[in-house]
């Protein structure tokens, strides 16, 4: 999948993950591995204080991991979250989704020591859970040792790291399926695993997107990010009329994120070519203008690429 494409968060995982499987032979990739590998692209599984997931035996993670959360995949706010996230950690210290989203903005800066603590404290926190909530305890534990795998990867490089860190997604793989075990149809671990399955189906030959969705659609929650999701898979998948129409299911909830105008401009800017329609570009430019107004909240690594596609696509506009 092309690099571009991806939001910080989606992209983090996948940016070692695809150089992974670029480093080794593909017998040497099991089916396993491979699904591993796509599983950990979205390690971000939230969990809210008020649980948006569960209608039944619901989860209190803690307000400020909460509000980190929130400031992330609602708003956008990476600043805001770096703020929230130091609170949760100080005051919701066996919450492992506090330490996640650390190392998370640790690799947004390019802070490797920082993501290595944190990617152990995210395994180390899990692991406690498991007694007392093994359901959340096996995905957050998948979550760490995806973390310590890219950890590895970013330490010692594609060709060394590569065989250390295909152990690690092995272990990731065996924790999510200790979890479908508990609760199969759990939203959370379904959120999780619908990503899975529509990374796979997107980027393996003979792959059913549609089912893939569906299970998406039936089990996850909550609905912005199913709706994110899914619009990201039509956008690669090249369906943009429908990827339009899913970001603006999740621009409606989370109007606030200027990662999902990001998006839009991406789907607008790729139909417009694919149609050679002008008015579609210009449309593109101006929700690239749109995502490039928070440009204070976002990453900054966020903001190159966005003015980069931005730049690009009036480029093409001109000619």
């Amino acid at each position: 999948m092309n690099k571009k494409k991806l939001f910080p968060q989606v992209l983090f995982p996948q940016v070692f993950f695809s150089q992974i499987l670029s480093s080794v032979k593909p017998i040497t990739c099991s089916k396993i591995a491979i699904t591993a590998v796509i599983a950990s692209n979205i390690w971000i599984n939230p969990a809210l204080g008020a649980d948006p997931f569960r209608t039944q035996k619901p989860r209190n993670i803690g307000n400020q991991t909460e509000a980190a959360f929130n400031a992330i995949f609602q708003k956008g706010n990476y600043k805001q979250a770096q703020k929230y996230v130091k609170e949760a950690i100080r005051d919701e210290p066996d919450e492992p989704l506090g330490y996640a989203i650390k190392a998370s903005l640790a690799y947004t800066s390019n802070d490797v020591p920082t993501l290595a603590n944190y990617s152990k404290k995210t395994l180390q926190t899990a692991k406690s859970l498991i007694a007392k909530d093994p359901l959340r305890g096996n995905i957050y534990a998948a979550v760490g040792h995806f973390l310590e795998g890219s950890v590895i990867l970013l330490q010692d490089g594609t060709v060394k790291g590569a065989p250390q860190a295909l152990r690690r997604l092995r272990q990731v793989y065996g924790h999510l399926e200790r979890a479908e075990s508990i609760s199969p149809r759990d939203p959370e671990l379904n959120l999780l695993k619908g990503y899975m399955d529509l990374m796979l189906a997107v980027n393996l030959p003979f792959s059913d997107p549609e089912q893939a969705i569906q299970r998406l659609r039936q089990n996850a929650g909550p609905q912005y990010l199913v709706d994110r999701g899914i619009a990201i898979a039509y956008r690669d998948l090249k369906k943009y009329d429908r990827a339009l129409g899913y970001v603006d299911r999740a621009l409606k909830a989370t109007s606030e994120n200027p990662e999902l105008y990001y998006l839009k401009a991406q789907i607008l800017r790729e139909q417009g070519q694919r149609k050679k329609n002008q008015e579609m570009m210009q449309e593109a430019v101006k929700f690239f203008d749109q995502a490039l107004e928070k440009k204070n909240q976002l990453p900054e690594r966020m903001v190159k690429q966005i003015a980069r596609e931005r730049r690009r696509t009036a480029e093409r506009l001109a000619r």
